[in-house]
């Protein structure tokens, strides 16, 4: 079995949330959170941050660690066992550019329910559940707000 470690985001911008569509050779298709792996030397927000940049075009801030997700697929020769962690984000505009190198065909902010209801896989339904709760209470809190964040150093999500 092959352990495999990404990261990502639920970026919001006024409420809405962003998800891609990714489109691979009519082998998959379905609506996504912005996710990849894991680099060398890289800390698990930093790995977020450029994912989100890279699938999305946004330049995000991260407000919150959310939690961690986990699945296994099977590759031709082998089975994968993945965990994904996943943190809370702020975009400071509704501008997304989805990757086309890597198979992603449209990118949009939605609200709550459509995004909900648009991702394919029920694990990125549940991280969905948990961050727009976070971000709900910080917003009656009165705490989101441009440039918040609850982490101070975001390192402190180093490679395990």
């Amino acid at each position: 079995m092959i352990e495999a470690t990404s990261c990502g985001g639920v970026v919001i911008f006024r409420g809405k949330i962003l998800v891609l569509f990714k489109s691979y050779r009519n082998r998959y298709e379905g609506w996504v959170l912005p996710k990849g792996t894991v680099e060398k030397g890289e800390t698990f927000a930093q790995t977020a941050l450029r994912e989100v940049r890279e699938e999305t075009g946004v330049k995000a801030s991260i407000v919150r660690y959310v939690d961690k997700s986990q699945y296994i697929f099977n590759i031709p020769d082998d089975t994968v066992s993945k965990s994904v962690h996943w943190f809370l984000m702020m975009a400071d505009s509704y501008y997304s550019k989805p990757q086309r190198e890597e198979f992603f065909v449209d990118s949009g902010y939605y609200k709550y329910h459509e995004a909900y209801h648009l991702l394919k896989y029920s694990n990125e339904k549940m991280i969905l559940e948990k961050a727009y709760k976070m971000y709900t209470d910080l917003k009656e809190n009165g705490k989101w707000a441009k440039g918040y964040t609850e982490i101070e150093n975001i390192d402190q999500y180093n490679l395990l």
